[in-house]
């Protein structure tokens, strides 16, 4: 996810030539005022970001090398510590970071511990950057009547940032689907996104979604999304290997026809055709509005799989799924799904149907990772008295991302800002060192897996997975 960036140059002060005859009044004058502005110092950049949605764009972001790569650039060594601080004159005033996630329905729990996090680095910066406080406001993206995020919600909160000037981060979605509604609006204004948790490919890979994707999300040409969590392509390919090393050879793939679902499905079957899996079913859609699926699952039963794959959010009724899945197939044939069904509330939906189901995540667990990363798991612990979900940790990585972007700008500039998020480059955080790429996406590839034992993740045997 490193795209190296310069911030951009500022025009020359225009000159100014006299064809007249000089008189000695006006040199003595003109002399004066020379030498009081010279004292008076350099006039300070403005620091209000503009609030209009049609900002004009910075330059395009050079892949040539990065301010990121010098010291200033890197983070403290503590996940604890502050970013260094920028010169006073340079930074002041009011940063507001928003994110926008779903704080209604059953992603809660999960997002929950996403603000947690977010506010656990904001409190070890002390809410500061340089001479400029740092705020932030926790906007939600899903509707009561939904119980799930919402388009409409969605480019709400976006609009919602952009015409606020003290807006110079947007942290989110947790939905792919969302990130398609909002990219549009932030791009325009050259609002910075760094999500914890989407990923759908076509958000940023050329080839990897549909035709147009995924340059329509960026009508300026110029990138301002990025995430710190690996997209689907790869997520969906360690699927189907797992399942090939569970035994598998027949499998059948539904999905809940959302952006992020039906993707990672699309990319799991694939990749099962390609290592000699035979795809006996799918990807089919189910409806995720359904108060029951069993005539599915004698269907689904007709072709003798021995794994269901299911790629989609719990939020889809993924729990009663699973359920029928179970009453009619039986205990002997495995069920797995990705990251969006990798949450406490799936299992809460699923009671004893999820029991014996694997489950993919696109990096690592809370309790397994290491160094810098098992620092911040036993801080938030001890901070927060729980568990931290799957994606409290990348929540917390993009809020330090954040912080060290705007430490480097050195400015209140959204442009500035962007284009420091996008040069971050072996960023040394709780998710271990990584940087973005030219796309914004992390050149991590942690991915892992694991089964629901005695109505838990057994996370503590998780096993690491590749996509080759």
């Amino acid at each position: 996810m490193s795209r190296v960036v310069r911030p951009a140059n500022r025009p020359p002060r225009a000159g100014t030539t006299r064809s007249a005859p000089f008189w000695l009044s006006l040199s003595a004058l003109t002399a004066l005022a020379f030498f009081l502005a010279a004292c008076a110092g350099p006039t300070p950049s403005p620091t209000a970001a503009p609030a209009k949605p049609t900002e004009a764009p910075k330059p395009a972001a050079s892949p040539a090398a990065s301010p990121a790569a010098s010291p200033a650039a890197s983070p403290a060594a503590s996940p604890a510590a502050s970013p260094a601080a920028a010169a006073p004159g340079q930074l002041s005033g009011t940063i507001k970071i928003v994110s926008s996630l779903p704080r209604t329905g059953s992603s809660k729990g999960q997002t929950d511990t996403i603000v947690n996090s977010i506010k656990m680095a904001l409190d070890e910066a002390n809410n500061r950057v340089g001479g400029a406080s740092i705020s932030y406001e926790d906007m939600d993206d899903a509707t009561p009547a939904r119980g799930a995020w919402d388009a409409g919600k969605e480019a709400e909160n976006a609009n919602k940032a952009v015409s606020d000037a003290d807006v110079m981060v947007y942290i989110g979605t947790f939905n792919s689907g969302a990130a398609k509604v909002a990219i549009p609006i932030l791009n325009r204004a050259s609002l910075v996104m760094i999500s914890p948790a989407n990923t759908y490919p076509g958000l940023t890979k050329p080839g990897k979604g549909e035709a147009n994707e995924p340059d329509v999300y960026y009508p300026t040409g110029r990138r301002n999304y990025s995430r710190v969590v690996p997209a689907d392509d790869l997520q969906g390919a360690v699927g189907a290997n797992w399942a090939k090393q569970l035994g598998a050879t027949k499998v059948y793939v539904l999905d809940d026809t959302e952006l992020y679902g039906h993707g990672i499905a699309v990319v799991f079957a694939e990749t099962a055709r390609q290592i000699g899996l035979n795809v006996v079913g799918g990807p089919e859609g189910i409806d995720p509005k359904a108060s029951d699926y069993r005539a599915l699952a004698t269907k689904v039963r007709g072709v003798n799989p021995d794994l269901i794959y299911y790629g989609g959010i719990t939020q889809n009724n993924a729990g009663k799924l699973a359920k029928d899945l179970r009453a009619v197939l039986g205990p002997s044939v495995k069920l797995m799904g990705p990251d969006g069904i990798y949450e406490q509330a799936f299992l809460d939906d699923a009671g004893d149907a999820a029991d014996g189901m694997y489950i993919t995540f696109g990096g690592v667990a809370p309790s397994k990772l290491a160094g810098k990363g098992g620092q911040w798991y036993q801080a938030y612990k001890a901070k927060f008295g729980g568990e931290p979900e799957a994606y409290a940790g990348y929540g917390y990585e993009a809020a330090k991302v954040a912080l060290d972007a705007i430490q480097r700008a050195g400015r209140k500039d959204r442009g500035a800002i962007r284009e420091a998020v996008f040069a971050t480059k072996d960023y040394d955080g709780v998710l271990g060192k990584w940087s973005f790429d030219q796309n914004g996406d992390t050149t991590l590839t942690n991915m892992s897996g694991r089964q629901v034992k005695g109505g838990k993740f057994d996370d503590a045997n998780a096993v690491t997975l590749s996509a080759q």
